[in-house]
């Protein structure tokens, strides 16, 4: 049980009479209460600015005081010190302020003159009151520093179950708040595939193993700097991802050379966009799995003459045999390279790789078409229409207007 720290509570005595001040002064032994009286004030006006400046625990008020009264120190008190305590001080046993008091949390009241017993004992139930408080905020801070130190595992819990398709969408935007992360769908799911985490027999030690997961953590986590994003553990140890920012997709072949620079490992890394519906972050995050085990059979020339395409879509100029310079292979070997590994021609990928980045542009831009093409790689807004026509079925603008979307419909 969390004990509270011996605390002496700050009193102020509020009374226009002198006399009654001092009586309540020298009527109590505040040290013994674990209190002392920290200011004295002949009228409300004076009061209210000693309260302030002294942090002042528990007020005793008297009702009728010069330039403002006790209920209006006690408002003004309760807005600024809602932590503050009242007892009230009167000569009217009939208490006509009651309604009020009892709203503005008035402890008790005592009568004039005041009874030494029943002050003390009045102040006994206020400290008791101020020592539970005490109390419950060590438990609530507590409390708020294990999540606080949790939140990392609380967010990998969080990002599995997601993923899994265990969350509803706004029961996960209502977790990611309080995660710290931003309250909406992610735009891209990622994962970067460690080949060591599914041997059957593992080359490493297993705090090795980690070491260097932790290693690809932050290489990663700098180059999707300054994307919102989070990084965790998936069931089968991988490193997954949801971003809230866009990453180019050189991002992936840039954090698999930097691993293989620095740490001397081969990954695989591969982001996906999300679908804007509840099923959009699982079929991301399993197209992502699927994506890294098919990059787990290709060649290292397929996959660097992807990652160039990845980069370059935008270059007109970029051909099968600017592409099979760069690689330092002939245009024949590494056409039918492609074609085994990946299934289609150069062509239809780098097609395919500059209409889905289209596709991109169009819902996420409000750029003309003309600029669409030019940054895709097409020389003329023609061939751009007529090449996304033949892979989409609509032109770009019948796309845009979500013909395509109509057709699905009809269809």
């Amino acid at each position: 049980m969390i004990k509270a720290n011996p605390i002496f509570y700050q009193v102020l005595i509020a009374d226009d009479e002198p006399i009654i001040r001092e009586g309540i002064r020298d009527a109590v032994d505040w040290a013994s209460l674990g209190m002392e009286v920290a200011a004295e004030a002949e009228d409300g006006e004076e009061a209210l600015e000693l309260a302030l400046g002294r942090a002042i625990d528990i007020a005793l008020v008297d009702m009728n005081m010069p330039f403002m009264d006790g209920i209006s120190l006690m408002k003004r008190l309760k807005e600024e010190r809602p932590e503050c305590r009242f007892v009230i001080i009167t000569g009217h046993d009939e208490f006509a302020y009651a309604q009020e008091a009892i709203r503005l949390g008035v402890k008790d009241y005592i009568l004039k003159p005041v009874n030494a017993d029943h002050l003390v004992s009045v102040l006994r139930g206020v400290k008791e009151e101020l020592d539970e408080r005490h109390i419950q905020d060590n438990y609530l801070k507590k409390a708020s520093e294990q999540i606080e130190k949790n939140i990392p595992l609380l967010r990998e819990r969080f990002c599995q179950e997601w993923i899994d398709g265990q969350l509803e969408e706004s029961e996960a935007v209502e977790q990611l708040e309080f995660l710290g992360l931003p309250p909406k769908l992610p735009v891209q799911a990622g994962i970067a595939r460690w080949p060591e985490l599914t041997v059957p027999q593992p080359l490493m030690k297993e705090s090795d193993r980690q070491l260097y997961l932790f290693a690809m953590e932050n290489i990663i986590g700098e180059l999707l700097q300054p994307a919102a994003h989070v990084l965790f553990r998936d069931r089968t140890g991988h490193i997954g991802m949801l971003l809230w920012d866009e990453v180019p997709a050189k991002t992936c072949a840039d954090a698999e050379q930097a691993v293989q620079k620095y740490l001397k490992l081969s990954i695989q890394m591969h982001l996906e966009q999300v679908r804007e519906d509840s099923g959009g972050i699982t079929s991301a995050y399993e197209a992502c799995r699927e994506a890294v085990l098919r990059d787990a059979q290709l060649s290292p020339l397929v996959r660097r003459a992807r990652q160039l395409i990845q980069e370059q879509y935008a270059d007109p100029e970029l051909t099968l045999e600017s592409l099979a310079a760069a690689l330092q292979v002939s245009p024949v070997y590494l056409s039918r390279t492609l074609k085994k590994e990946l299934g289609t021609s150069f062509v239809v990928f780098i097609t395919q790789t500059r209409i889905r980045k289209a596709i991109q542009l169009l819902n996420g831009t409000d750029l003309s078409i003309l600029e669409i093409a030019e940054r895709t790689g097409y020389d003329s807004q023609h061939y751009f229409s007529t090449a996304f026509k033949k892979v989409m079925g609509v032109s770009p603008n019948g796309y845009r207007k979500g013909l395509a979307f109509q057709e699905e419909k009809g269809s």
